[in-house]
């Protein structure tokens, strides 16, 4: 595996939450990063004065059924999973014509949300992304020489390590975003096997997939000599992690107080 810091020279974004995107694009357009987008969030781009190549552009292949098809392509796909250290791979995207693509900007389609809403049975289906899963699982895969976000709090700190190596992002923070990354592709398709169980009124699925979110780093484990940490899922079923003590806060808060106590 190398080491080397990877200039990123070409990024592709398509997020569904906008916030923060237009600085950290700016920010990456006067690193000299050239990007391509997909409909809405090039229309975004677009809007605030930046150059943006759209996909369709990219893959000489217009969106189809409804969205549904976008970035699914070896032109983008080749561009994600191509090895730069193999001259066969190299020499492939040569023959069709197919260019790098060094950061995967990308957030998926609200689908947890959508469910919590109370949405139909057919707009939950329309939000259970595909082309995301399938982008963020190839950038993730060949993180040697990719960089994968996906969630805008990670902006600042990529921003700050591509001024630190001159427009490259370094090996450890790829790995970084690269484990964060298939976290969050594992716990959507939970998210999305939960719902389907549910809705069918599976009670005991044959396969259980967990998802939670990191609450708090706990003092000790089960026993002191042991680590351990609190998660929360986005389940509102009844239990310690949304339980409330009465005039007092969360049960988590009120526990915490206690450990300092003890």
């Amino acid at each position: 595996m190398s080491s080397a810091p990877r200039p990123v020279r070409r990024a592709l974004i398509s997020v569904s939450e906008k916030a923060g995107l237009v600085p950290f694009a700016r920010a990456l357009v006067q690193h000299g990063v050239a990007l391509i987008s997909t409909g809405g969030t090039a229309k975004v781009l677009s809007d605030a004065g930046l150059k943006v190549d759209e996909v369709a552009a990219v893959t000489r292949f217009p969106e189809m059924l409804d969205g549904r098809v976008k970035t699914l392509h070896p032109a983008v796909h080749g561009g994600l999973l191509a090895r730069r250290d193999r001259e066969d791979h190299r020499a492939a995207l040569a023959e069709h014509g197919i260019d790098e693509i060094d950061l995967l900007v990308c957030g998926l389609y609200p689908f947890a949300a959508t469910v919590a809403s109370g949405a139909s049975r057919e707009d939950c289906v329309e939000n259970i992304d595909i082309g995301g899963v399938a982008l963020i699982r190839a950038a993730a895969k060949n993180h040697e020489f990719v960089a994968v976000v996906t969630d805008p709090a990670q902006y600042d700190a990529v921003l700050a390590e591509m001024a630190e190596g001159q427009g490259a992002i370094g090996d450890r923070m790829r790995h970084e975003l690269a484990a964060k990354a298939f976290a969050l592709t594992a716990a959507y398709d939970a998210a999305i096997a939960e719902w389907m169980a549910r809705a069918e009124g599976i009670a005991f699925p044959e396969r259980m997939a967990f998802a939670g979110r990191l609450a708090e780093i706990t003092r000790y484990g089960e026993n002191p000599h042991q680590a351990g940490a609190f998660y929360r899922s986005a389940q509102p079923r009844p239990g310690v992690a949304t339980a409330a003590v009465a005039g007092q806060g969360h049960v988590l808060q009120q526990l915490r107080r206690y450990r300092r106590r003890v």
